[in-house]
């Protein structure tokens, strides 16, 4: 069970974001990485094809696991994420707060 899941609220620790939040758009746990909604952009050029056109375009980098933490569902401050089980199920839990992440 991953710590980081697609669709989790994450805070940035360290880098040019550090601070910022946004929710996850994909993780790539073979190379312990994860791309943010909004959140190392960097700018690529595109070649022209049939469905999009040439240019320069802004999209979002992955970012390194150990540079995220997911936020506190309570006040949204990173921490780090605890497993608990509860009747048939293993949930993460927030370490800060104890509150569950996933229902």
């Amino acid at each position: 069970m991953q710590k980081i899941r697609k669709g989790d609220k994450v805070v940035v620790l360290a880098g040019k974001d550090k601070g910022r939040s946004g929710e996850v758009l994909a993780v790539m746990p073979k190379e312990d990485r994860a791309v943010v909604r909004g959140l190392n952009m960097v700018k690529r050029h595109q070649r022209q094809t049939q469905t999009q056109e040439a240019g320069i375009i802004n999209k979002e980098a992955s970012l390194h696991l150990s540079n995220l933490a997911v936020a506190d569902p309570k006040d949204g401050k990173p921490t780090r994420v605890g497993f608990r089980v509860e009747g048939e199920k293993k949930v993460r839990v927030a370490k800060r707060s104890g509150e569950v992440i996933d229902g």
